[in-house]
């Protein structure tokens, strides 16, 4: 029988209005079933889909494939609504078929209990009775919920025209190990089975709740529209009771033999996720990503189990079809063939281990609370603990052979939450050395901000002091727990703790290095996560060819060399000492609060280590500064030794660099520009800043207007994507001076990827073989950088965009104005500049700036940049990344300040 379609307003089954849908899309037609469950066999059923297929031929178009979309439970086709919109687009047409599963949306409730293997021949019936087993088309699978497993299914009994697998929020596979989910759990009791499914909507209206942001009432209403009686939810009562976790379940055997063979044929696959559902969790994405390891995979933070229905997957789903089956050039693919990469040889990130082996000399200095002077002249240095190169090469290969033995494989990640100082370093050089991945963030992400990057990193093992540990067991952080000190065993229980570091440690008496694998340079090495100060922390992966990069760029930039002493007063730091071979101590210090780096403490450190170089975030130099007082004779001659400084993070105003140089008068002082993605990739000394200020003052082309970063380091090159009258960017790279717009990398130790995050790698690679920094700065004639803010901060105006820098900085300036940030407030296009300072002293509450303050810092702004301010407003404490406790979250302001 032919498909009928039906041409009113709305569709002939309900009354109920359906925003968004085309009711020439929808088609009913009867299709003889061949599922097991039914009594006679070729019983006709009445099917209804949404179906694109005449909208496409009256406009001419031939698809590219058809995208076979199933729902899951208690949906129905209208779920896939905006990609049949979106699918008719006249370059890229697709053929989309939204099926409503048998028993489900509004076709034919059968009265039988349609079981998985039902339902795989159930949609093989369809298809073939559509023409699509034999129209020459590449088809595409598209589910949700449990229609994931369904459609997998079917593209195993149909790899002849199964071309492509796009999976979002489902499961193939649950291991028995781990309870279900809890809501699953209550739906499936026998209690309260039949009125939570069938017998009420609550499971209907349970699932339309899981959407973020939340559903109009009227969109409710359309996924309601097909379940209006307890008859026509019985399939969402069978839907469930089919579950087939349990091995003495009848479709247990079925869903076995699905997710067995969904390894055995590769094909291309995008998993899009809802990191934010409570049924389809993070261990149902980490399973599909075993099983198809070659997925493209991105992660919607936040989102949950309706991911179709609250985020848009319609444009990353046809741009990423449209290079696999269309003529777009694959932008991950070919930036991954175009990147730098480095003309040396690869040498190992812990090499300097092995060299210094019988090197006795401190490698790692722990030090303790900063404690009073006696005399008021002298230091009371508290040095905890002193590990030599030789006693660190020996326990990272004690340790690195316990990892093994314990389970440890290169390529499982290892979620390291200790402190800077001894132990973290052998924990990372341990891990390292056998090939797993360190995966790195920091406790200043937050509570929120942890447990979001832990659980979408997915740590097979979890390594971490016991404050550590007890965050772990009560918010749920993934991974094999071990407690890097020792632990009475009740603790251990308590914790739920696996193994603890000095018990893996005594294990091993002897170490032979064949049992400790060569590492793979191109291997992962590491999950560095981003600050947060611009959206949830990303994963940032390198491979150990990209850190072993970072490590040769630092070196040869900063001439850091084996003997070097390093204080390490910024935590992504830490780390580099002994890649380095550098002698390396972190002083007291809240390592998650910069701000709590005093004078004494980086004086005690460097004098514990003789060291001549610093590593520090402009917060903490800002507090040094403030705490300068408090030092002795001798802690102010250990900083006045100090040969190089470096701060990164944030720009430091040249003032605060003057300050700086008086307290180390031999130090050369630079802040080197980079970020997490690639690390560093210009340097600037203080001298470079005055000249450039100089050259501005000068008229020099291109000087001013921004922060000075300098010139390219090493192996590193730099460009611009001119911005646009309305702010996008111009797609060709440019050095031309004066000119702002994007900055764009390309250096040998820049990242390898963002981490599951598909649709921000992509973006960030649409320049091919260059990374898209979303920074925006310009080229001064001297080749020099100067960097003018984030890309999202732009004010677009009615005259053209506007980077906030330069003004920020001409605020700055106004005596008792501390921190400034310069927003956009209004439409965009026809945005107006609100300026927004601390004052010194604080304001007690946020509030419109008195008319004296507004009007200096309004005509001093004029004046140096030419941009009028509308309005200024005072704040007591700007809101920033706790990482480095100074980027300012403008986005945050901008909203306010509206």
């Amino acid at each position: 029988m032919s498909p009928q379609h039906s041409g009113a307003e709305r569709l002939p089954f309900t009354e109920t209005p359906l925003p968004g849908i085309d009711p020439a899309w929808s088609t009913v037609l009867t299709v003889a079933s061949t599922a097991p469950v039914e009594p006679v066999a070729g019983r006709r059923r009445r099917w209804h889909v949404l179906d694109n297929r005449e909208q496409l031929e009256r406009a001419g178009l031939r698809p590219r494939g058809v995208i076979l979309a199933v729902h899951g439970n208690p949906t129905w086709s209208y779920l896939w609504r905006d990609v049949l919109r979106a699918a008719a687009h006249p370059q890229r047409p697709w053929r989309v078929v939204a099926v409503d599963q048998l028993d489900m949306g509004f076709s034919e409730r059968t009265g039988l209990f349609r079981r998985l293997e039902d339902r795989v021949h159930d949609l093989g019936d369809l298809t073939a009775a559509l023409g699509l087993d034999d129209a020459g088309l590449p088809v595409v699978t598209l589910a949700h919920d449990w229609g994931g497993l369904i459609s997998q299914g079917w593209a195993q009994e149909h790899p002849a025209i199964h071309a492509a697998t796009v999976l979002t929020n489902t499961a193939v596979h649950h291991d028995n190990a781990e309870p279900i989910p809890s809501a699953l759990r209550l739906a499936l009791n026998r209690a309260v089975h039949e009125p939570l499914t069938s017998g009420s909507t609550a499971f209907l209206d349970t699932t339309l709740a899981l959407c973020d942001p939340a559903a109009s009432k009227e969109v409710k209403r359309a996924y309601k529209a097909p379940y209006g009686s307890r008859e026509r939810r019985e399939g969402i009562a069978h839907f469930v009771a089919d579950i087939p976790a349990p091995e003495d379940h009848p479709s247990h055997a079925a869903y076995e033999r699905i997710a067995g063979r969904m390894s055995a044929r590769e094909v291309p696959t995008l998993l899009l996720w809802g990191t934010g559902d409570p049924v389809f969790q993070q261990r149902y994405l980490d399973d599909l990503m075993r099983r198809a390891p070659h997925a493209d995979v991105h992660r919607f933070e936040g989102a949950k189990h309706l991911l179709p229905e609250a985020r848009d997957i319609a444009t990353p789903l046809f741009t990423w079809l449209e290079e696999r089956f269309g003529d777009a050039e694959p932008v991950v693919e070919t930036h991954r063939e175009q990147r730098a990469r480095g003309r040396a040889a690869f040498v190992p990130f812990f090499a300097e281990l092995d060299a210094r082996r019988r090197d006795d000399s401190p490698a790692v200095v722990d030090m303790g609370p900063v404690a009073a002077t006696v005399d008021g002249s002298a230091p009371a240095l508290d040095v905890e603990r002193s590990v030599s190169w030789a006693q660190l090469s020996a326990s990272v290969d004690q340790l690195a052979v316990a990892l093994l033995r314990t389970g440890v494989r290169p390529g499982d990640r290892v979620n390291l939450m200790v402190p800077p100082g001894s132990m973290l370093t052998t924990l990372i050089y341990a891990c390292l050395r056998i090939g797993a991945v360190i995966v790195v963030a920091d406790q200043g992400l937050g509570r929120k901000g942890l447990t979001r990057a832990l659980r979408g990193s997915s740590p097979r093992w979890f390594i971490g002091i016991r404050k550590a540990l007890v965050g772990a067991r009560a918010l749920g952080w993934p991974g094999t727990r071990i407690a890097a000190d020792a632990l009475d065993p009740v603790s251990k229980k308590l914790l739920g703790v696996a193994h603890t570091v000095p018990e893996l440690m005594d294990s091993v008496t002897t170490v032979n290095p064949d049992e400790i694998p060569a590492v793979d340079p191109d291997a992962e090495a590491a999950v560095l996560f981003t600050s947060g100060s611009t959206g949830p922390a990303k994963g940032v992966v390198y491979t150990h060819r990209q850190m072993a990069g970072m490590r040769d760029t630092i070196r040869d930039t900063y001439g850091l060399r084996a003997g070097t002493g390093l204080v390490a007063g910024f935590a992504p730091f830490a780390l580099l000492g002994p890649a380095l071979g550098a002698a390396s101590v972190t002083p007291d210090m809240d390592v998650t609060s910069p701000r709590t780096l005093t004078a004494r403490a980086l004086a005690e450190a460097t004098m514990a280590i003789h060291a001549s170089a610093v590593f520090a975030s402009p917060a903490a130099i800002a507090n040094v500064l403030a705490t300068a007082d408090e030092l002795s004779p001798a802690e102010r001659d250990a900083l006045a030794r100090v040969e190089l400084m470096l701060s990164a993070g944030a720009p430091i105003p040249e003032e605060l660099l003057t300050r700086l140089q008086e307290l180390m008068p031999a130090a050369e002082l630079h802040t080197p520009y980079g970020m997490t993605e690639a690390l560093p990739l210009t340097d600037v000394s203080l001298d470079v800043i005055r000249a450039a200020r100089e050259d501005a003052q000068a008229g020099v082309e291109g000087a001013g207007g921004g922060v000075c970063v300098g010139t390219p380091v090493e192996g590193a090159e730099l460009g611009v994507l001119p911005l646009r009258a309305d702010g996008s960017v111009s797609p060709e790279i440019v050095t031309t001076p004066g000119v702002t717009g994007e900055i764009v990398a390309r250096a040998p130790h820049a990242k390898d990827h963002y981490d599951r995050l598909w649709i921000t790698e992509r973006a960030s690679d649409e320049t091919p073989g260059w990374h898209r920094t979303g920074d925006v700065g310009h080229f001064d004639a001297r080749e020099r950088l100067w960097y003018e803010g984030r890309l999202a901060h732009v004010i677009t105006m009615s005259d053209g965009p506007v980077s906030s820098v330069a003004a920020e900085h001409a605020a700055q300036t106004v005596p008792g104005v501390g921190r400034a940030a310069v927003v956009g407030v209004g439409p965009a296009g026809s945005q107006s500049a609100v300026a927004v300072v601390e004052t010194d002293p604080p304001a007690s509450a946020p509030a419109l700036a008195s008319a004296e303050l507004s009007e200096r810092v309004r005509a001093t702004v004029e004046f140096a940049t030419g941009l009028p301010v509308s309005a200024v407003l005072v704040i007591p404490e700007h809101p920033t990344d706790i990482r480095h406790n100074s980027k300012i979250d403008r986005a945050e302001l901008s909203d306010w300040a509206e």
